[in-house]
C-alpha cells in the first residue's frame, strides 16, 4: 500500500486540511492574530503585576532572593520586586516569640506540627531522661522560647534550624544537668540550671550562626524517674519533718529567749529601782532624824511629849476599838456598843467610856 500524505493529513470527513483553516480564517473574520496577541500581552501583563506587589507582615521582615540569590531585606509593608518571579522575597517572623519543648509535647503543638511532629513526640522520654553530676537520673521537662535575630542566617547559614535548636538545646540542658546534684535539679537550684543552660544554649546558637535570639528557657517540670519516685518522695517527707521539727525548734527558741531576757531585766530594773527607793528612804528619814534632833535641843521637853503623843496616837490608830475602864470607880457596869461598825463611833464610844 503506498502512502499518501494527503490522505493522511485529511479531516475525518475526508477534508483537505488547509480548506479546514481556510474556513475556519473565514468564520473567524480579519484580525484574528491581533486579537491573539492583545490577549496574550493582557495576560503578560496581568501576570506582571501580580507577581510585582509584596506585603510583609507588622511581625515579620522579607528577605528579597534575586534569582535565588540573597540581596536584602526589607521592613513590613507593602513593596515593589522584580516580577515574573525574578525576585523573590520569603517572609520571616522576627517580631513572633517561637518556642520549643522538650520532654513532652502540647496539644497546640502536635496540631501545628502535624504527623512529623508526632514522630517526634514518641522520643520524648529519652529527652528528658538525664544524669545527674552525683549519677542519679532525673526526669526534665523544659521550654526554650526564642526569636529570630537574623533572618539571612537563620534562612541560609543553618539548613534546619528547628531540628539544630533542638540539639544544641538538649547538649546544653544535659551539660548542665549534669554538674549539678539531683536535689539542686529537683529544688533548690532549678533556676540556677535554667539560667546557666540559657546562656549555654545561646552561645551554641551564635558559634553554629543560627540567627536566632534565646528570650527563656523554663523548667516545665522536673521529677525522679516513676520506678524511684515513691522512695523519693519518703525522702522528701523525711527531709521535710526535719525541717519542720527544727523551724519549731527556732520558734521555741525565739519565743522562750526574749521572754527570759524580758524577765531578768525586768527584776534587775525592779532592784534598780528598790536598792534607789530604799535609799532615799534612809536619807529621808536621817534628814528627818537630824530636823527632830535640832527641835529637840532647842526645846526637850516640848519634842519629848509632842513625839510621844505622836507615838501613842498612830498606836491607838492601829489597835483598831478600845474600851478604857477606870479601876478607881465602884459599882459601874461597863456598856459595851456592840452594834457599831463605824471606827468614828466606836472611837467616840470609846472615849465617852473611858470619860465615865
Amino acid at each position: 500500500m503506498s502512502w499518501n500524505p494527503r490522505v493522511m493529513n485529511s479531516d475525518p470527513r475526508g477534508r483537505d486540511p488547509s480548506d479546514v483553516l481556510r474556513e475556519l480564517r473565514r468564520q473567524l473574520g480579519p484580525g484574528i492574530g491581533r486579537r491573539i496577541l492583545f490577549v496574550v500581552l493582557g495576560m503578560f501583563l496581568l501576570v506582571g503585576l501580580m507577581t510585582s506587589y509584596a506585603q510583609v507582615e507588622p511581625d515579620e521582615v522579607g528577605v528579597i532572593l534575586r534569582l535565588g540569590r540573597f540581596v536584602g531585606t526589607v521592613e513590613p509593608g507593602p513593596h515593589f520586586r522584580v516580577p515574573f518571579w525574578v525576585d523573590r522575597i520569603v517572609k520571616v517572623p522576627v517580631q513572633r516569640q517561637l518556642k520549643a519543648e522538650f520532654g513532652f509535647r502540647t496539644e497546640a503543638s502536635r496540631s501545628r506540627a502535624g504527623s512529623a511532629y508526632a514522630a517526634e513526640s514518641s522520643d520524648t522520654k529519652r529527652e528528658s531522661l538525664m544524669l545527674t553530676g552525683d549519677l542519679n537520673v532525673a526526669v526534665v521537662e523544659w521550654i526554650v522560647q526564642y526569636k529570630i535575630k537574623d533572618p539571612y542566617q537563620y534562612l541560609f547559614k543553618v539548613k534546619n534550624v528547628e531540628s539544630m535548636l533542638r540539639d544544641i538545646s538538649e547538649a546544653s540542658m544535659r551539660a548542665v544537668v549534669g554538674d549539678h546534684s539531683v536535689n539542686e535539679v529537683l529544688t533548690t537550684g532549678r533556676q540556677a540550671v535554667a539560667t546557666q543552660a540559657k546562656l549555654l544554649l545561646q552561645d551554641l546558637a551564635d558559634r553554629y550562626e543560627t540567627g536566632v535570639d534565646i528570650q527563656q528557657v523554663v523548667l516545665q517540670d522536673v521529677n525522679p524517674p516513676d520506678p524511684v519516685k515513691p522512695s523519693f518522695n519518703e525522702v522528701n517527707q523525711a527531709i521535710q519533718e526535719k525541717e519542720r521539727v527544727i523551724n519549731e525548734a527556732y520558734a521555741e527558741l525565739n519565743r522562750v529567749i526574749p521572754r527570759a531576757k524580758g524577765e531578768a531585766e525586768e527584776a534587775l530594773r525592779s532592784a534598780e529601782g528598790y536598792a534607789i527607793e530604799r535609799v532615799n528612804r534612809a536619807k529621808g528619814e536621817a534628814d528627818r532624824f537630824a530636823r527632830v534632833y535640832e527641835e529637840y535641843r532647842k526645846a526637850p521637853d516640848v519634842t519629848r511629849r509632842r513625839m510621844y503623843l505622836e507615838t501613842v496616837s498612830q498606836v491607838l490608830r492601829s489597835a483598831g476599838q478600845k474600851v478604857v475602864l477606870d479601876e478607881s470607880v465602884k459599882g459601874l457596869t461597863p456598856l459595851l456598843n456592840m452594834q457599831a461598825t463605824d471606827p468614828a463611833v466606836s472611837g467616840s464610844a470609846s472615849q465617852t467610856e473611858g470619860r465615865r
